[in-house]
């Protein structure tokens, strides 16, 4: 015999006994097939009735074909035997849809003749009400179980229990080793965490203590380099300063003892006197111009003086910013310490949840003990059934407190899985500030960088300035070039014996005309220095008679607008004067300003004022000046003694 379970599921059924008010039971309906193939093949639906807190309630209907068709057609149905089964479940199903409501559209009344259901006939009807009357859809007669029908059952029911408790007993102790290992894995990962975490930590000490370190030693550096070169600069500074300031005393000494030599010799120099009175008077301007440049490099380096304070207290800052940052670190060491001591109180719980978990397979042995004595009594005794069946109830209870624990520790196993979670959260953000961190210093180099470039270009305009307190000391010493020429010429002019002869050559403020050369396309005049040359030659032609030693002068003039391999030769005789002997020496300046220096430039530095000044107008081009490079033996070589 095969049985085919198709419904098994508690209703809620309204009772009625005879001269007792309605109440309302939980009743299981379970529906089977019966299928019997010996001796011959049919098939049987049986319905039975039970109650899950009174293991007595028993009522069973056996269905066969027959007995369906006589059912059939006492009340009117219109469904097979084959359709039946489907169809009185549908009915149950309206009944449990519809059991919660106030006014259930479909309810099961359970009916019995006597006033108590004990071991009587009852009747199942489904009803569907409206607001006429009551419909009966179908009604069936159950009858209660004998006592071998209830112990059948109640077997049944101790076998089903024995089943429910080896499954949940495979599911514990599956539920306990799988919670070991995960146990096992999230010790192995905390304590592989807690490795990083140290290695982390030292990495970052050194890592932080390195940069510091560094940064303190070249900030050092560089603020030592920075000192040296500002010592430096004042020095040199002053010292240039102090020669300009000397060479410029001597100039004006030697201009001036010039200046009286040359009014007891000539009367007829006034003028020129006057205007050599003139141009010092320029020079000096021009010395006071240079005097307010140097005061404005002074201030410059006042002005680089305030950036360099500036720049340490930005390095006081980053200092700042550096024990800030190390407070942070001392903070996040004190979270990992608080984190350790949490995972110490989940290793508790743990062993806490172990010990109950010896407890409880203590109690389960007992408990099998227990049931195999139920057993041994309920194979030998009948009349102890009702003990058995207190004895299962408190096993059911026991159940129900294993499965309230079971759940407990679900509930702490969810809990330390979150607290897990949250710690890897927690090291997440401890790794992305370190990378913050590690950015920031980035940051701080690129500055320290942009520092050294200020520096850099606080050096390059020193060197500025440099250059320009050295061109202007190459126009100081053109310009006295200048009036040694002037002086050579004067000179030149009072020691000829000639001297009528010369003077109708020369121009009327006394100097020689400048010639211009119209064949060759040059019409501006042309510099002091080719009127020397031509006043040599006159002086030559004129006194052929005269037999000295004639040193001679050869000068290599460019002229702007010639063609630059042009080259003059000139010859110039100049007869020694006793008067020259008289006046004690040379009468320009020393030899050592007639000395072309590597370092000269030419002159390009010098300010429109004094190329527009009266004393050095004849002698300049009015449209370009030429810069003439002349080879020149020095004025000692003319004028002996």
């Amino acid at each position: 015999m095969a049985a085919e379970r198709l419904f098994e599921r508690s209703v809620c059924v309204q009772v009625r006994c005879q001269g007792c008010e309605e109440r309302r039971l939980n009743v299981r309906v379970n529906i089977e097939l019966l299928s019997i193939s010996n001796p011959v093949h049919k098939k049987d639906l049986a319905v039975r009735l039970t109650d899950d807190t009174d293991p007595f309630f028993l009522y069973n209907l056996v269905i066969s074909e027959e007995d369906f068709q006589s059912l059939k057609s006492q009340q009117g149905l219109l469904v097979d035997f084959s359709a039946f089964p489907q169809k009185f479940i549908d009915l149950l199903q309206q009944c449990i849809q519809e059991q919660n409501k106030d006014i259930p559209r479909f309810l099961l009344q359970l009916v019995s003749s006597a006033p108590v259901l004990d071991h009587t006939p009852v009747s199942l009807n489904v009803v569907e009400t409206n607001p006429f009357k009551h419909l009966t859809h179908l009604s069936l007669k159950f009858l209660p179980g004998n006592d071998a029908e209830i112990k059948k059952f109640l077997a049944s029911c101790l076998k089903c229990l024995k089943e429910d408790k080896i499954m949940l007993e495979e599911k514990l102790r599956k539920t306990e080793e799988n919670l070991t290992r995960q146990l096992s894995y999230t010790q192995q990962s905390l304590s592989e965490k807690s490795r990083e975490l140290d290695k982390l930590k030292n990495e970052w000490t050194s890592y932080t203590t390195a940069l510091t370190n560094k940064h303190t030693q070249e900030l050092t550096n560089e603020k030592e380099r920075a000192l040296q070169a500002q010592a430096q600069y004042q020095q040199q500074h002053e010292q240039q300063k102090k020669e300009l300031e000397n060479l410029h005393q001597k100039s004006v000494q030697q201009l001036q003892n010039r200046l009286s030599e040359l009014e007891v010799i000539n009367k007829d120099l006034t003028e020129r006197r006057y205007k050599g009175d003139s141009t010092v008077r320029e020079l000096k301007a021009k010395l006071s111009g240079i005097e307010d440049e140097c005061q404005r490099t002074k201030q410059e380096v006042l002005s680089l003086r305030r950036e360099n304070t500036t720049l340490d207290a930005e390095c006081h800052e980053k200092e700042k910013l550096i024990n800030q940052l190390q407070t942070r670190v001392a903070v996040l060491e004190q979270e990992i310490k608080d984190k350790d001591q949490l995972v110490i109180r989940t290793k508790e719980v743990l062993d806490a949840t172990q010990e109950q978990k010896v407890i409880l397979e203590e109690s389960t042995e007992k408990k099998q003990s227990h049931i195999e004595k139920l057993e041994t009594t309920i194979k030998s005794l009948s009349a102890e059934l009702l003990k058995a069946n207190e004895i299962i109830k408190k096993l059911q209870g026991d159940l129900k407190t294993l499965m309230s624990k079971l759940k407990l520790k679900n509930t702490v196993t969810i809990q330390q899985e979150k607290l897990l979670a949250e710690k890897e959260e927690r090291l997440q953000k401890e790794q992305r500030e370190l990378q913050e961190t590690g950015q920031s210093l980035r940051m701080k180099e690129q500055e320290v960088c942009k520092l050294q470039e200020q520096l850099e270009t606080t050096i390059q305009k020193l060197e500025e300035s440099k250059q320009l307190l050295k061109t202007n000391e190459n126009v100081i010493t053109w310009l006295n070039k200048q009036l040694n020429e002037i002086q050579m010429a004067k000179k030149l002019e009072t020691s000829a014996p000639t001297h009528g002869a010369v003077r109708s050559a020369l121009s009327p403020h006394g100097l020689p005309d400048r010639p211009s050369f119209p064949s060759s396309g040059i019409n501006h005049p042309l510099s002091p220095l080719y009127a020397f040359q031509n006043f040599a030659e006159l002086a030559h032609n004129k006194n052929v008679s005269s037999q000295c030693p004639v040193p001679k002068v050869q000068c290599n003039t460019q002229l702007s607008k010639i063609n630059p391999c042009s080259s003059v030769q000139t010859v110039a005789a100049a007869s020694s004067h006793p008067a020259n002997k008289e006046n004690g020496g040379n009468l320009g300046l020393e030899s050592k300003y007639f000395k072309k220096k590597d370092d000269s430039i030419p002159l390009r530095g010098l300010s429109q004022n004094t190329l527009n000044s009266e004393y050095l107008k004849p002698y300049l081009p009015t449209k370009a000046q030429p810069s003439p490079k002349a080879a020149v033996t020095p004025a000692s070589a003319y004028f002996p003694g």
